[in-house]
């Protein structure tokens, strides 16, 4: 590899980032932090690169340690309760007057297209407005929070608006209401909303730590929600910590694609994150690598390995690939990084208001986790949806756990006339029946 040209490699590596990022919009939370530690200015130069490169941008700030140094300046002490402070009158001036002043510092930055800079021959709006409705916090545990508040709804159309127009969007802590106030809000409850308003494609929270790590230390590349919500319980109420997997569990729980948690002490943690394959932080995202969703024909090839065990064990009926392939919408599969691990079909009848529970399988590896229960209750609901108003099976080997899910034995009387015509009274399978109530 020629060393005389690192970049040159690295911006071929990451030329499928650079596509796949154009036209999707993010959300970026700076925490006050990186502003009041001098750490901006790169920041600053990073989202006119990302805003040259096609990225929609929503950039949420904090003003945490400037209105705890202001306050400190002008001999207040804030009352805490809950993780928030108590917005009282005096207070609420000082917060708001800390991020008129912060709003305007970074739209100055945003503005600057000297030819020594970076940011030269960027043309960069930046549009900030009434974009956040709030209400009060209320009275809690007997504290009043005053003017302390908590995100109403975000105005998507009218931020969608303004990104359409090539805009950067720029969202101080700060909601209004309809009654004409003013509220205290969390930064990262207001890049939360953003981005759950919005179907933000990301929400990148920039913040002390550099990601979340295991007992030994490890950085954790990619969590679910499931995965980081014990490290939310154990986190101190009103942390930076707390607040930033509170926000990203409740974003990807609510369609944002992914959350990234990133330093803003590293220089180039956010083109890092954005650019690479692996990153430099963790990554939140609901995506799991098992999911269960209806059969495709591309899913054929799995179905055959998983059932062809079970085929030559007696357990199953055996299948062609031609009937798999003609049966195909009639099958459930659950998917693991790829691989076919369980899956069951629910065949109907023309001539009767019941249909067959068949093909029930999970692979060996992957049995115990409650997958057979899962297949079941998609297709009751499947069959429900089709206005059926039982289930029945055939088995020779499972009849217990029929059992133990609501099938009784019955009779071959039970079964539909084509279904009737059809048994194998070779096999003598158990006929079991669940009535749909």
């Amino acid at each position: 590899m020629d060393t005389r040209f690192p970049f040159v490699d690295w911006f071929r590596n990451s030329s499928p980032y650079i596509n796949a990022h154009r036209g999707r919009t993010f959300v970026i939370l700076i925490e006050g932090e990186a502003m009041a530690r001098g750490r901006s200015e790169q920041l600053i130069q990073d989202l006119a690169l990302l805003h040259t490169l096609g990225v929609r941008l929503v950039v949420v700030f904090g003003i945490r340690p400037q209105v705890e140094l202001a306050l400190k300046a002008a001999g207040i002490a804030p009352k805490h309760h809950q993780g928030r402070w108590v917005a009282d009158p005096a207070i609420m001036a000082c917060v708001e007057r800390t991020a008129a002043e912060q709003r305007l510092w970074l739209e100055a930055r945003l503005s600057l297209g000297l030819p020594n800079t970076p940011l030269h021959g960027v043309e960069l709006t930046a549009v900030s407005g009434n974009l956040v409705m709030a209400k009060p916090l209320g009275v809690r545990e007997g504290i009043d929070f005053h003017h302390s508040g908590e995100v109403r709804r975000v105005r998507a159309a009218a931020i969608e608006g303004l990104l359409e127009k090539r805009s950067l969007v720029v969202l101080p802590p700060l909601g209004f209401s309809s009654t004409g106030e003013v509220f205290d809000l969390d930064a990262s409850e207001v890049a939360q909303h953003a981005a759950m308003a919005l179907g933000a494609d990301k929400l990148i929270l920039l913040g002390e730590a550099s990601g979340l790590y295991d007992h030994s230390g490890q950085l954790q590349r990619q969590l679910t929600p499931a995965d980081a919500e014990p490290l939310l319980r154990q986190a101190d109420p009103g942390s930076e910590l707390a607040r930033h997997l509170g926000a990203a569990c409740a974003a990807a729980r609510h369609g944002v694609a992914r959350t990234h948690l990133i330093s803003w002490h590293d220089h180039n943690a956010l083109l890092g994150e954005l650019f690479t394959r692996d990153g430099v932080g963790t990554m939140i995202t609901q995506h799991r690598y098992e999911q269960l969703r209806p059969a495709e024909l591309g899913d054929i090839g799995g179905l055959l390995e998983l059932l062809e065990p079970l085929e030559h064990r007696g357990m199953l009926v055996p299948r062609s690939r031609e009937r798999l392939e003609h049966e195909i919408d009639d099958y459930l599969v659950i998917e693991r990084d790829g691989m076919v691990i369980g899956c069951a079909a629910l065949h109907t009848f023309s001539d009767a208001e019941m249909a067959e529970l068949a093909c029930v399988a999970v692979h060996d590896d992957y049995r115990g986790g409650a997958r057979g229960e899962l297949l079941l209750a998609e297709i009751e609901r499947r069959a429900r949806r089709l206005g059926l108003t039982a289930l029945f099976a055939l088995t020779t080997h499972t009849t217990h756990w029929f059992f133990e899910h609501g099938f009784r034995l019955a009779d071959i009387d039970a079964l539909p006339p084509l279904k009737r015509d059809t048994y194998n009274h070779a096999r003598k399978s158990k006929i079991l029946v669940k009535p749909l109530a």
